[in-house]
C-alpha cells in the first residue's frame, strides 16, 4: 500500500470535475440554536444528505470512474461496514460495473440491504474473526476484479476532498473563513481528504479529529508518532468508526496537517444525534454525529470562532434511532 503516492489538492480539484452533477453539492446548515448551545458560529456539512446517505459516494465514484475501461467488465470489490459499500454499490450501479462487497455480520440490517438493493452481492464475515481484506483481496485475484479500498487510497482521498473545497468555497460565498473543522476519524480518508483540501487555501484553519471513547486510534496515533492500534474491534454505536488502525496512506496526511484528536463517548453521540434531530430537523447515525458530538461535550476550544463539523452519514437502524432519540 505505501508505495502509492498521497493526493495533492491537484488531486482534489481533478475529483471535483468528475464528481460534478453526479455528487450532491450539500449544504452547510447553520441555526441560532446550534450556535447558542456550543457558544461559536457552527456550521454543519451535511453529508446525511449525499447519495446514498454518506459522503462515501465521492470517494468511492472517483476511484471507480479512473478505471480503465479494459479492466471494467471484470468489475469492483469491496469490504466496508455499510457506508462505503453503498458508496461503491451506487458508484457501480451509475458506472455499469458489477461490484462485490464483503460486509460484516453484524452491520446495521438497513445497510446491508440498500447495498443489495443496489445490485451489488453481499458477502458477510465474522468482524472478531476473520480478516475483510483477505477475503476482499482473495475475490478481486479470482476475478480480476478493482479493489476499491475504503480510504486508503489517492483516488478515494481526493474525492472526500471534494467536501474541504465545498466548506471553503461555501462559507467564502458568505463572507466567511473556518477557523476550525473537526472531521469524524475512522480509517482516515475523510480526514486526510478534507484537511488537504482545505488547507491548500487556508493553511491556517485549526483542525482536530473525532473519535469515539475506546476508538481513538487517531488520536493515540497523533501523540506517539506512530499508527496505533485499538484493543477492541468493536463495542460502540458508532459502527462506521471502528477501523482499527490509522491508514497506511491517510495517517501521514492527518498526522502532518491535524495533528490533535478528541473522543467522545458513546452518551455524548446519543446526545448530537438527539440534538440534530429534535433541534436541527436532521437524521444522523451515531459515527455521523461524533464530530458534534465532541463540539456540543466541549472538547474542542471554539468559542466565538467560525466552527465547520461534518455530518459524515444518516444511515441509522430505526430502531437505534429510535432509542437514541427517546434517551
Amino acid at each position: 500500500m505505501s508505495q502509492l503516492k498521497p493526493p495533492t489538492a491537484a488531486d482534489v480539484d481533478a475529483a471535483a470535475s468528475r464528481l460534478s452533477g453526479i455528487a450532491i453539492r450539500t449544504p452547510l446548515i447553520n441555526s441560532p440554536v446550534l450556535d447558542a448551545a456550543i457558544g461559536a458560529r457552527v456550521f454543519l456539512k451535511a453529508e446525511t444528505l449525499q447519495r446514498t446517505g454518506s459522503f462515501k459516494f465521492r470517494g468511492a465514484y472517483n476511484k471507480m470512474s479512473s478505471i480503465a475501461a479494459d479492466r471494467r467488465a471484470a468489475g469492483v470489490v469491496a469490504f466496508s461496514s455499510g457506508n462505503h459499500a453503498q458508496g461503491v454499490a451506487a458508484a457501480a450501479q451509475l458506472l455499469g460495473l458489477p461490484a462485490t462487497i464483503v460486509m460484516p455480520r453484524d452491520a446495521p440490517a438497513a445497510k446491508r440491504e440498500r447495498t443489495a438493493a443496489l445490485g451489488a452481492q453481499v458477502v458477510l464475515y465474522d468482524r472478531d474473526r476473520e480478516d475483510r481484506m483477505a477475503i476482499a483481496q482473495g475475490i478481486a485475484a479470482e476475478r480480476g476484479a478493482t479493489l476499491v479500498p475504503p480510504y486508503d487510497d489517492p483516488l478515494i482521498i481526493a474525492g472526500q476532498g471534494t467536501i474541504g473545497r465545498e466548506i471553503v468555497e461555501d462559507l467564502a460565498a458568505q463572507g466567511l473563513k473556518p477557523d476550525v473543522v473537526v472531521i469524524g476519524a475512522s480509517g482516515g480518508g475523510l480526514a486526510a481528504g478534507i484537511s488537504l483540501a482545505v488547507k491548500a487555501r487556508l493553511p491556517q484553519v485549526k483542525f482536530y479529529t473525532a473519535e469515539p471513547e475506546g476508538f481513538d486510534d487517531m488520536a493515540r496515533s497523533f501523540a506517539s508518532g506512530h499508527r496505533e492500534t485499538n484493543a477492541k474491534l468493536s463495542g460502540t454505536i458508532c459502527d462506521a468508526l471502528m477501523s482499527p488502525t490509522p491508514g497506511e496512506l491517510t495517517f501521514p496526511i492527518t498526522r502532518a496537517l491535524i495533528g490533535e484528536g478528541v473522543a467522545a463517548s458513546d452518551a455524548e453521540v446519543a446526545r448530537a444525534v438527539g440534538f440534530a434531530f429534535r433541534e436541527l430537523k436532521l437524521v444522523v447515525e451515531p459515527g455521523g454525529a461524533i464530530g458534534l458530538a465532541a463540539l456540543l461535550a466541549g472538547k474542542v476550544p471554539v468559542a466565538g470562532r467560525v466552527v465547520v463539523a461534518v455530518l459524515s452519514g444518516g444511515n441509522v437502524d430505526a430502531a437505534l434511532f429510535d432509542r437514541l432519540i427517546a434517551a
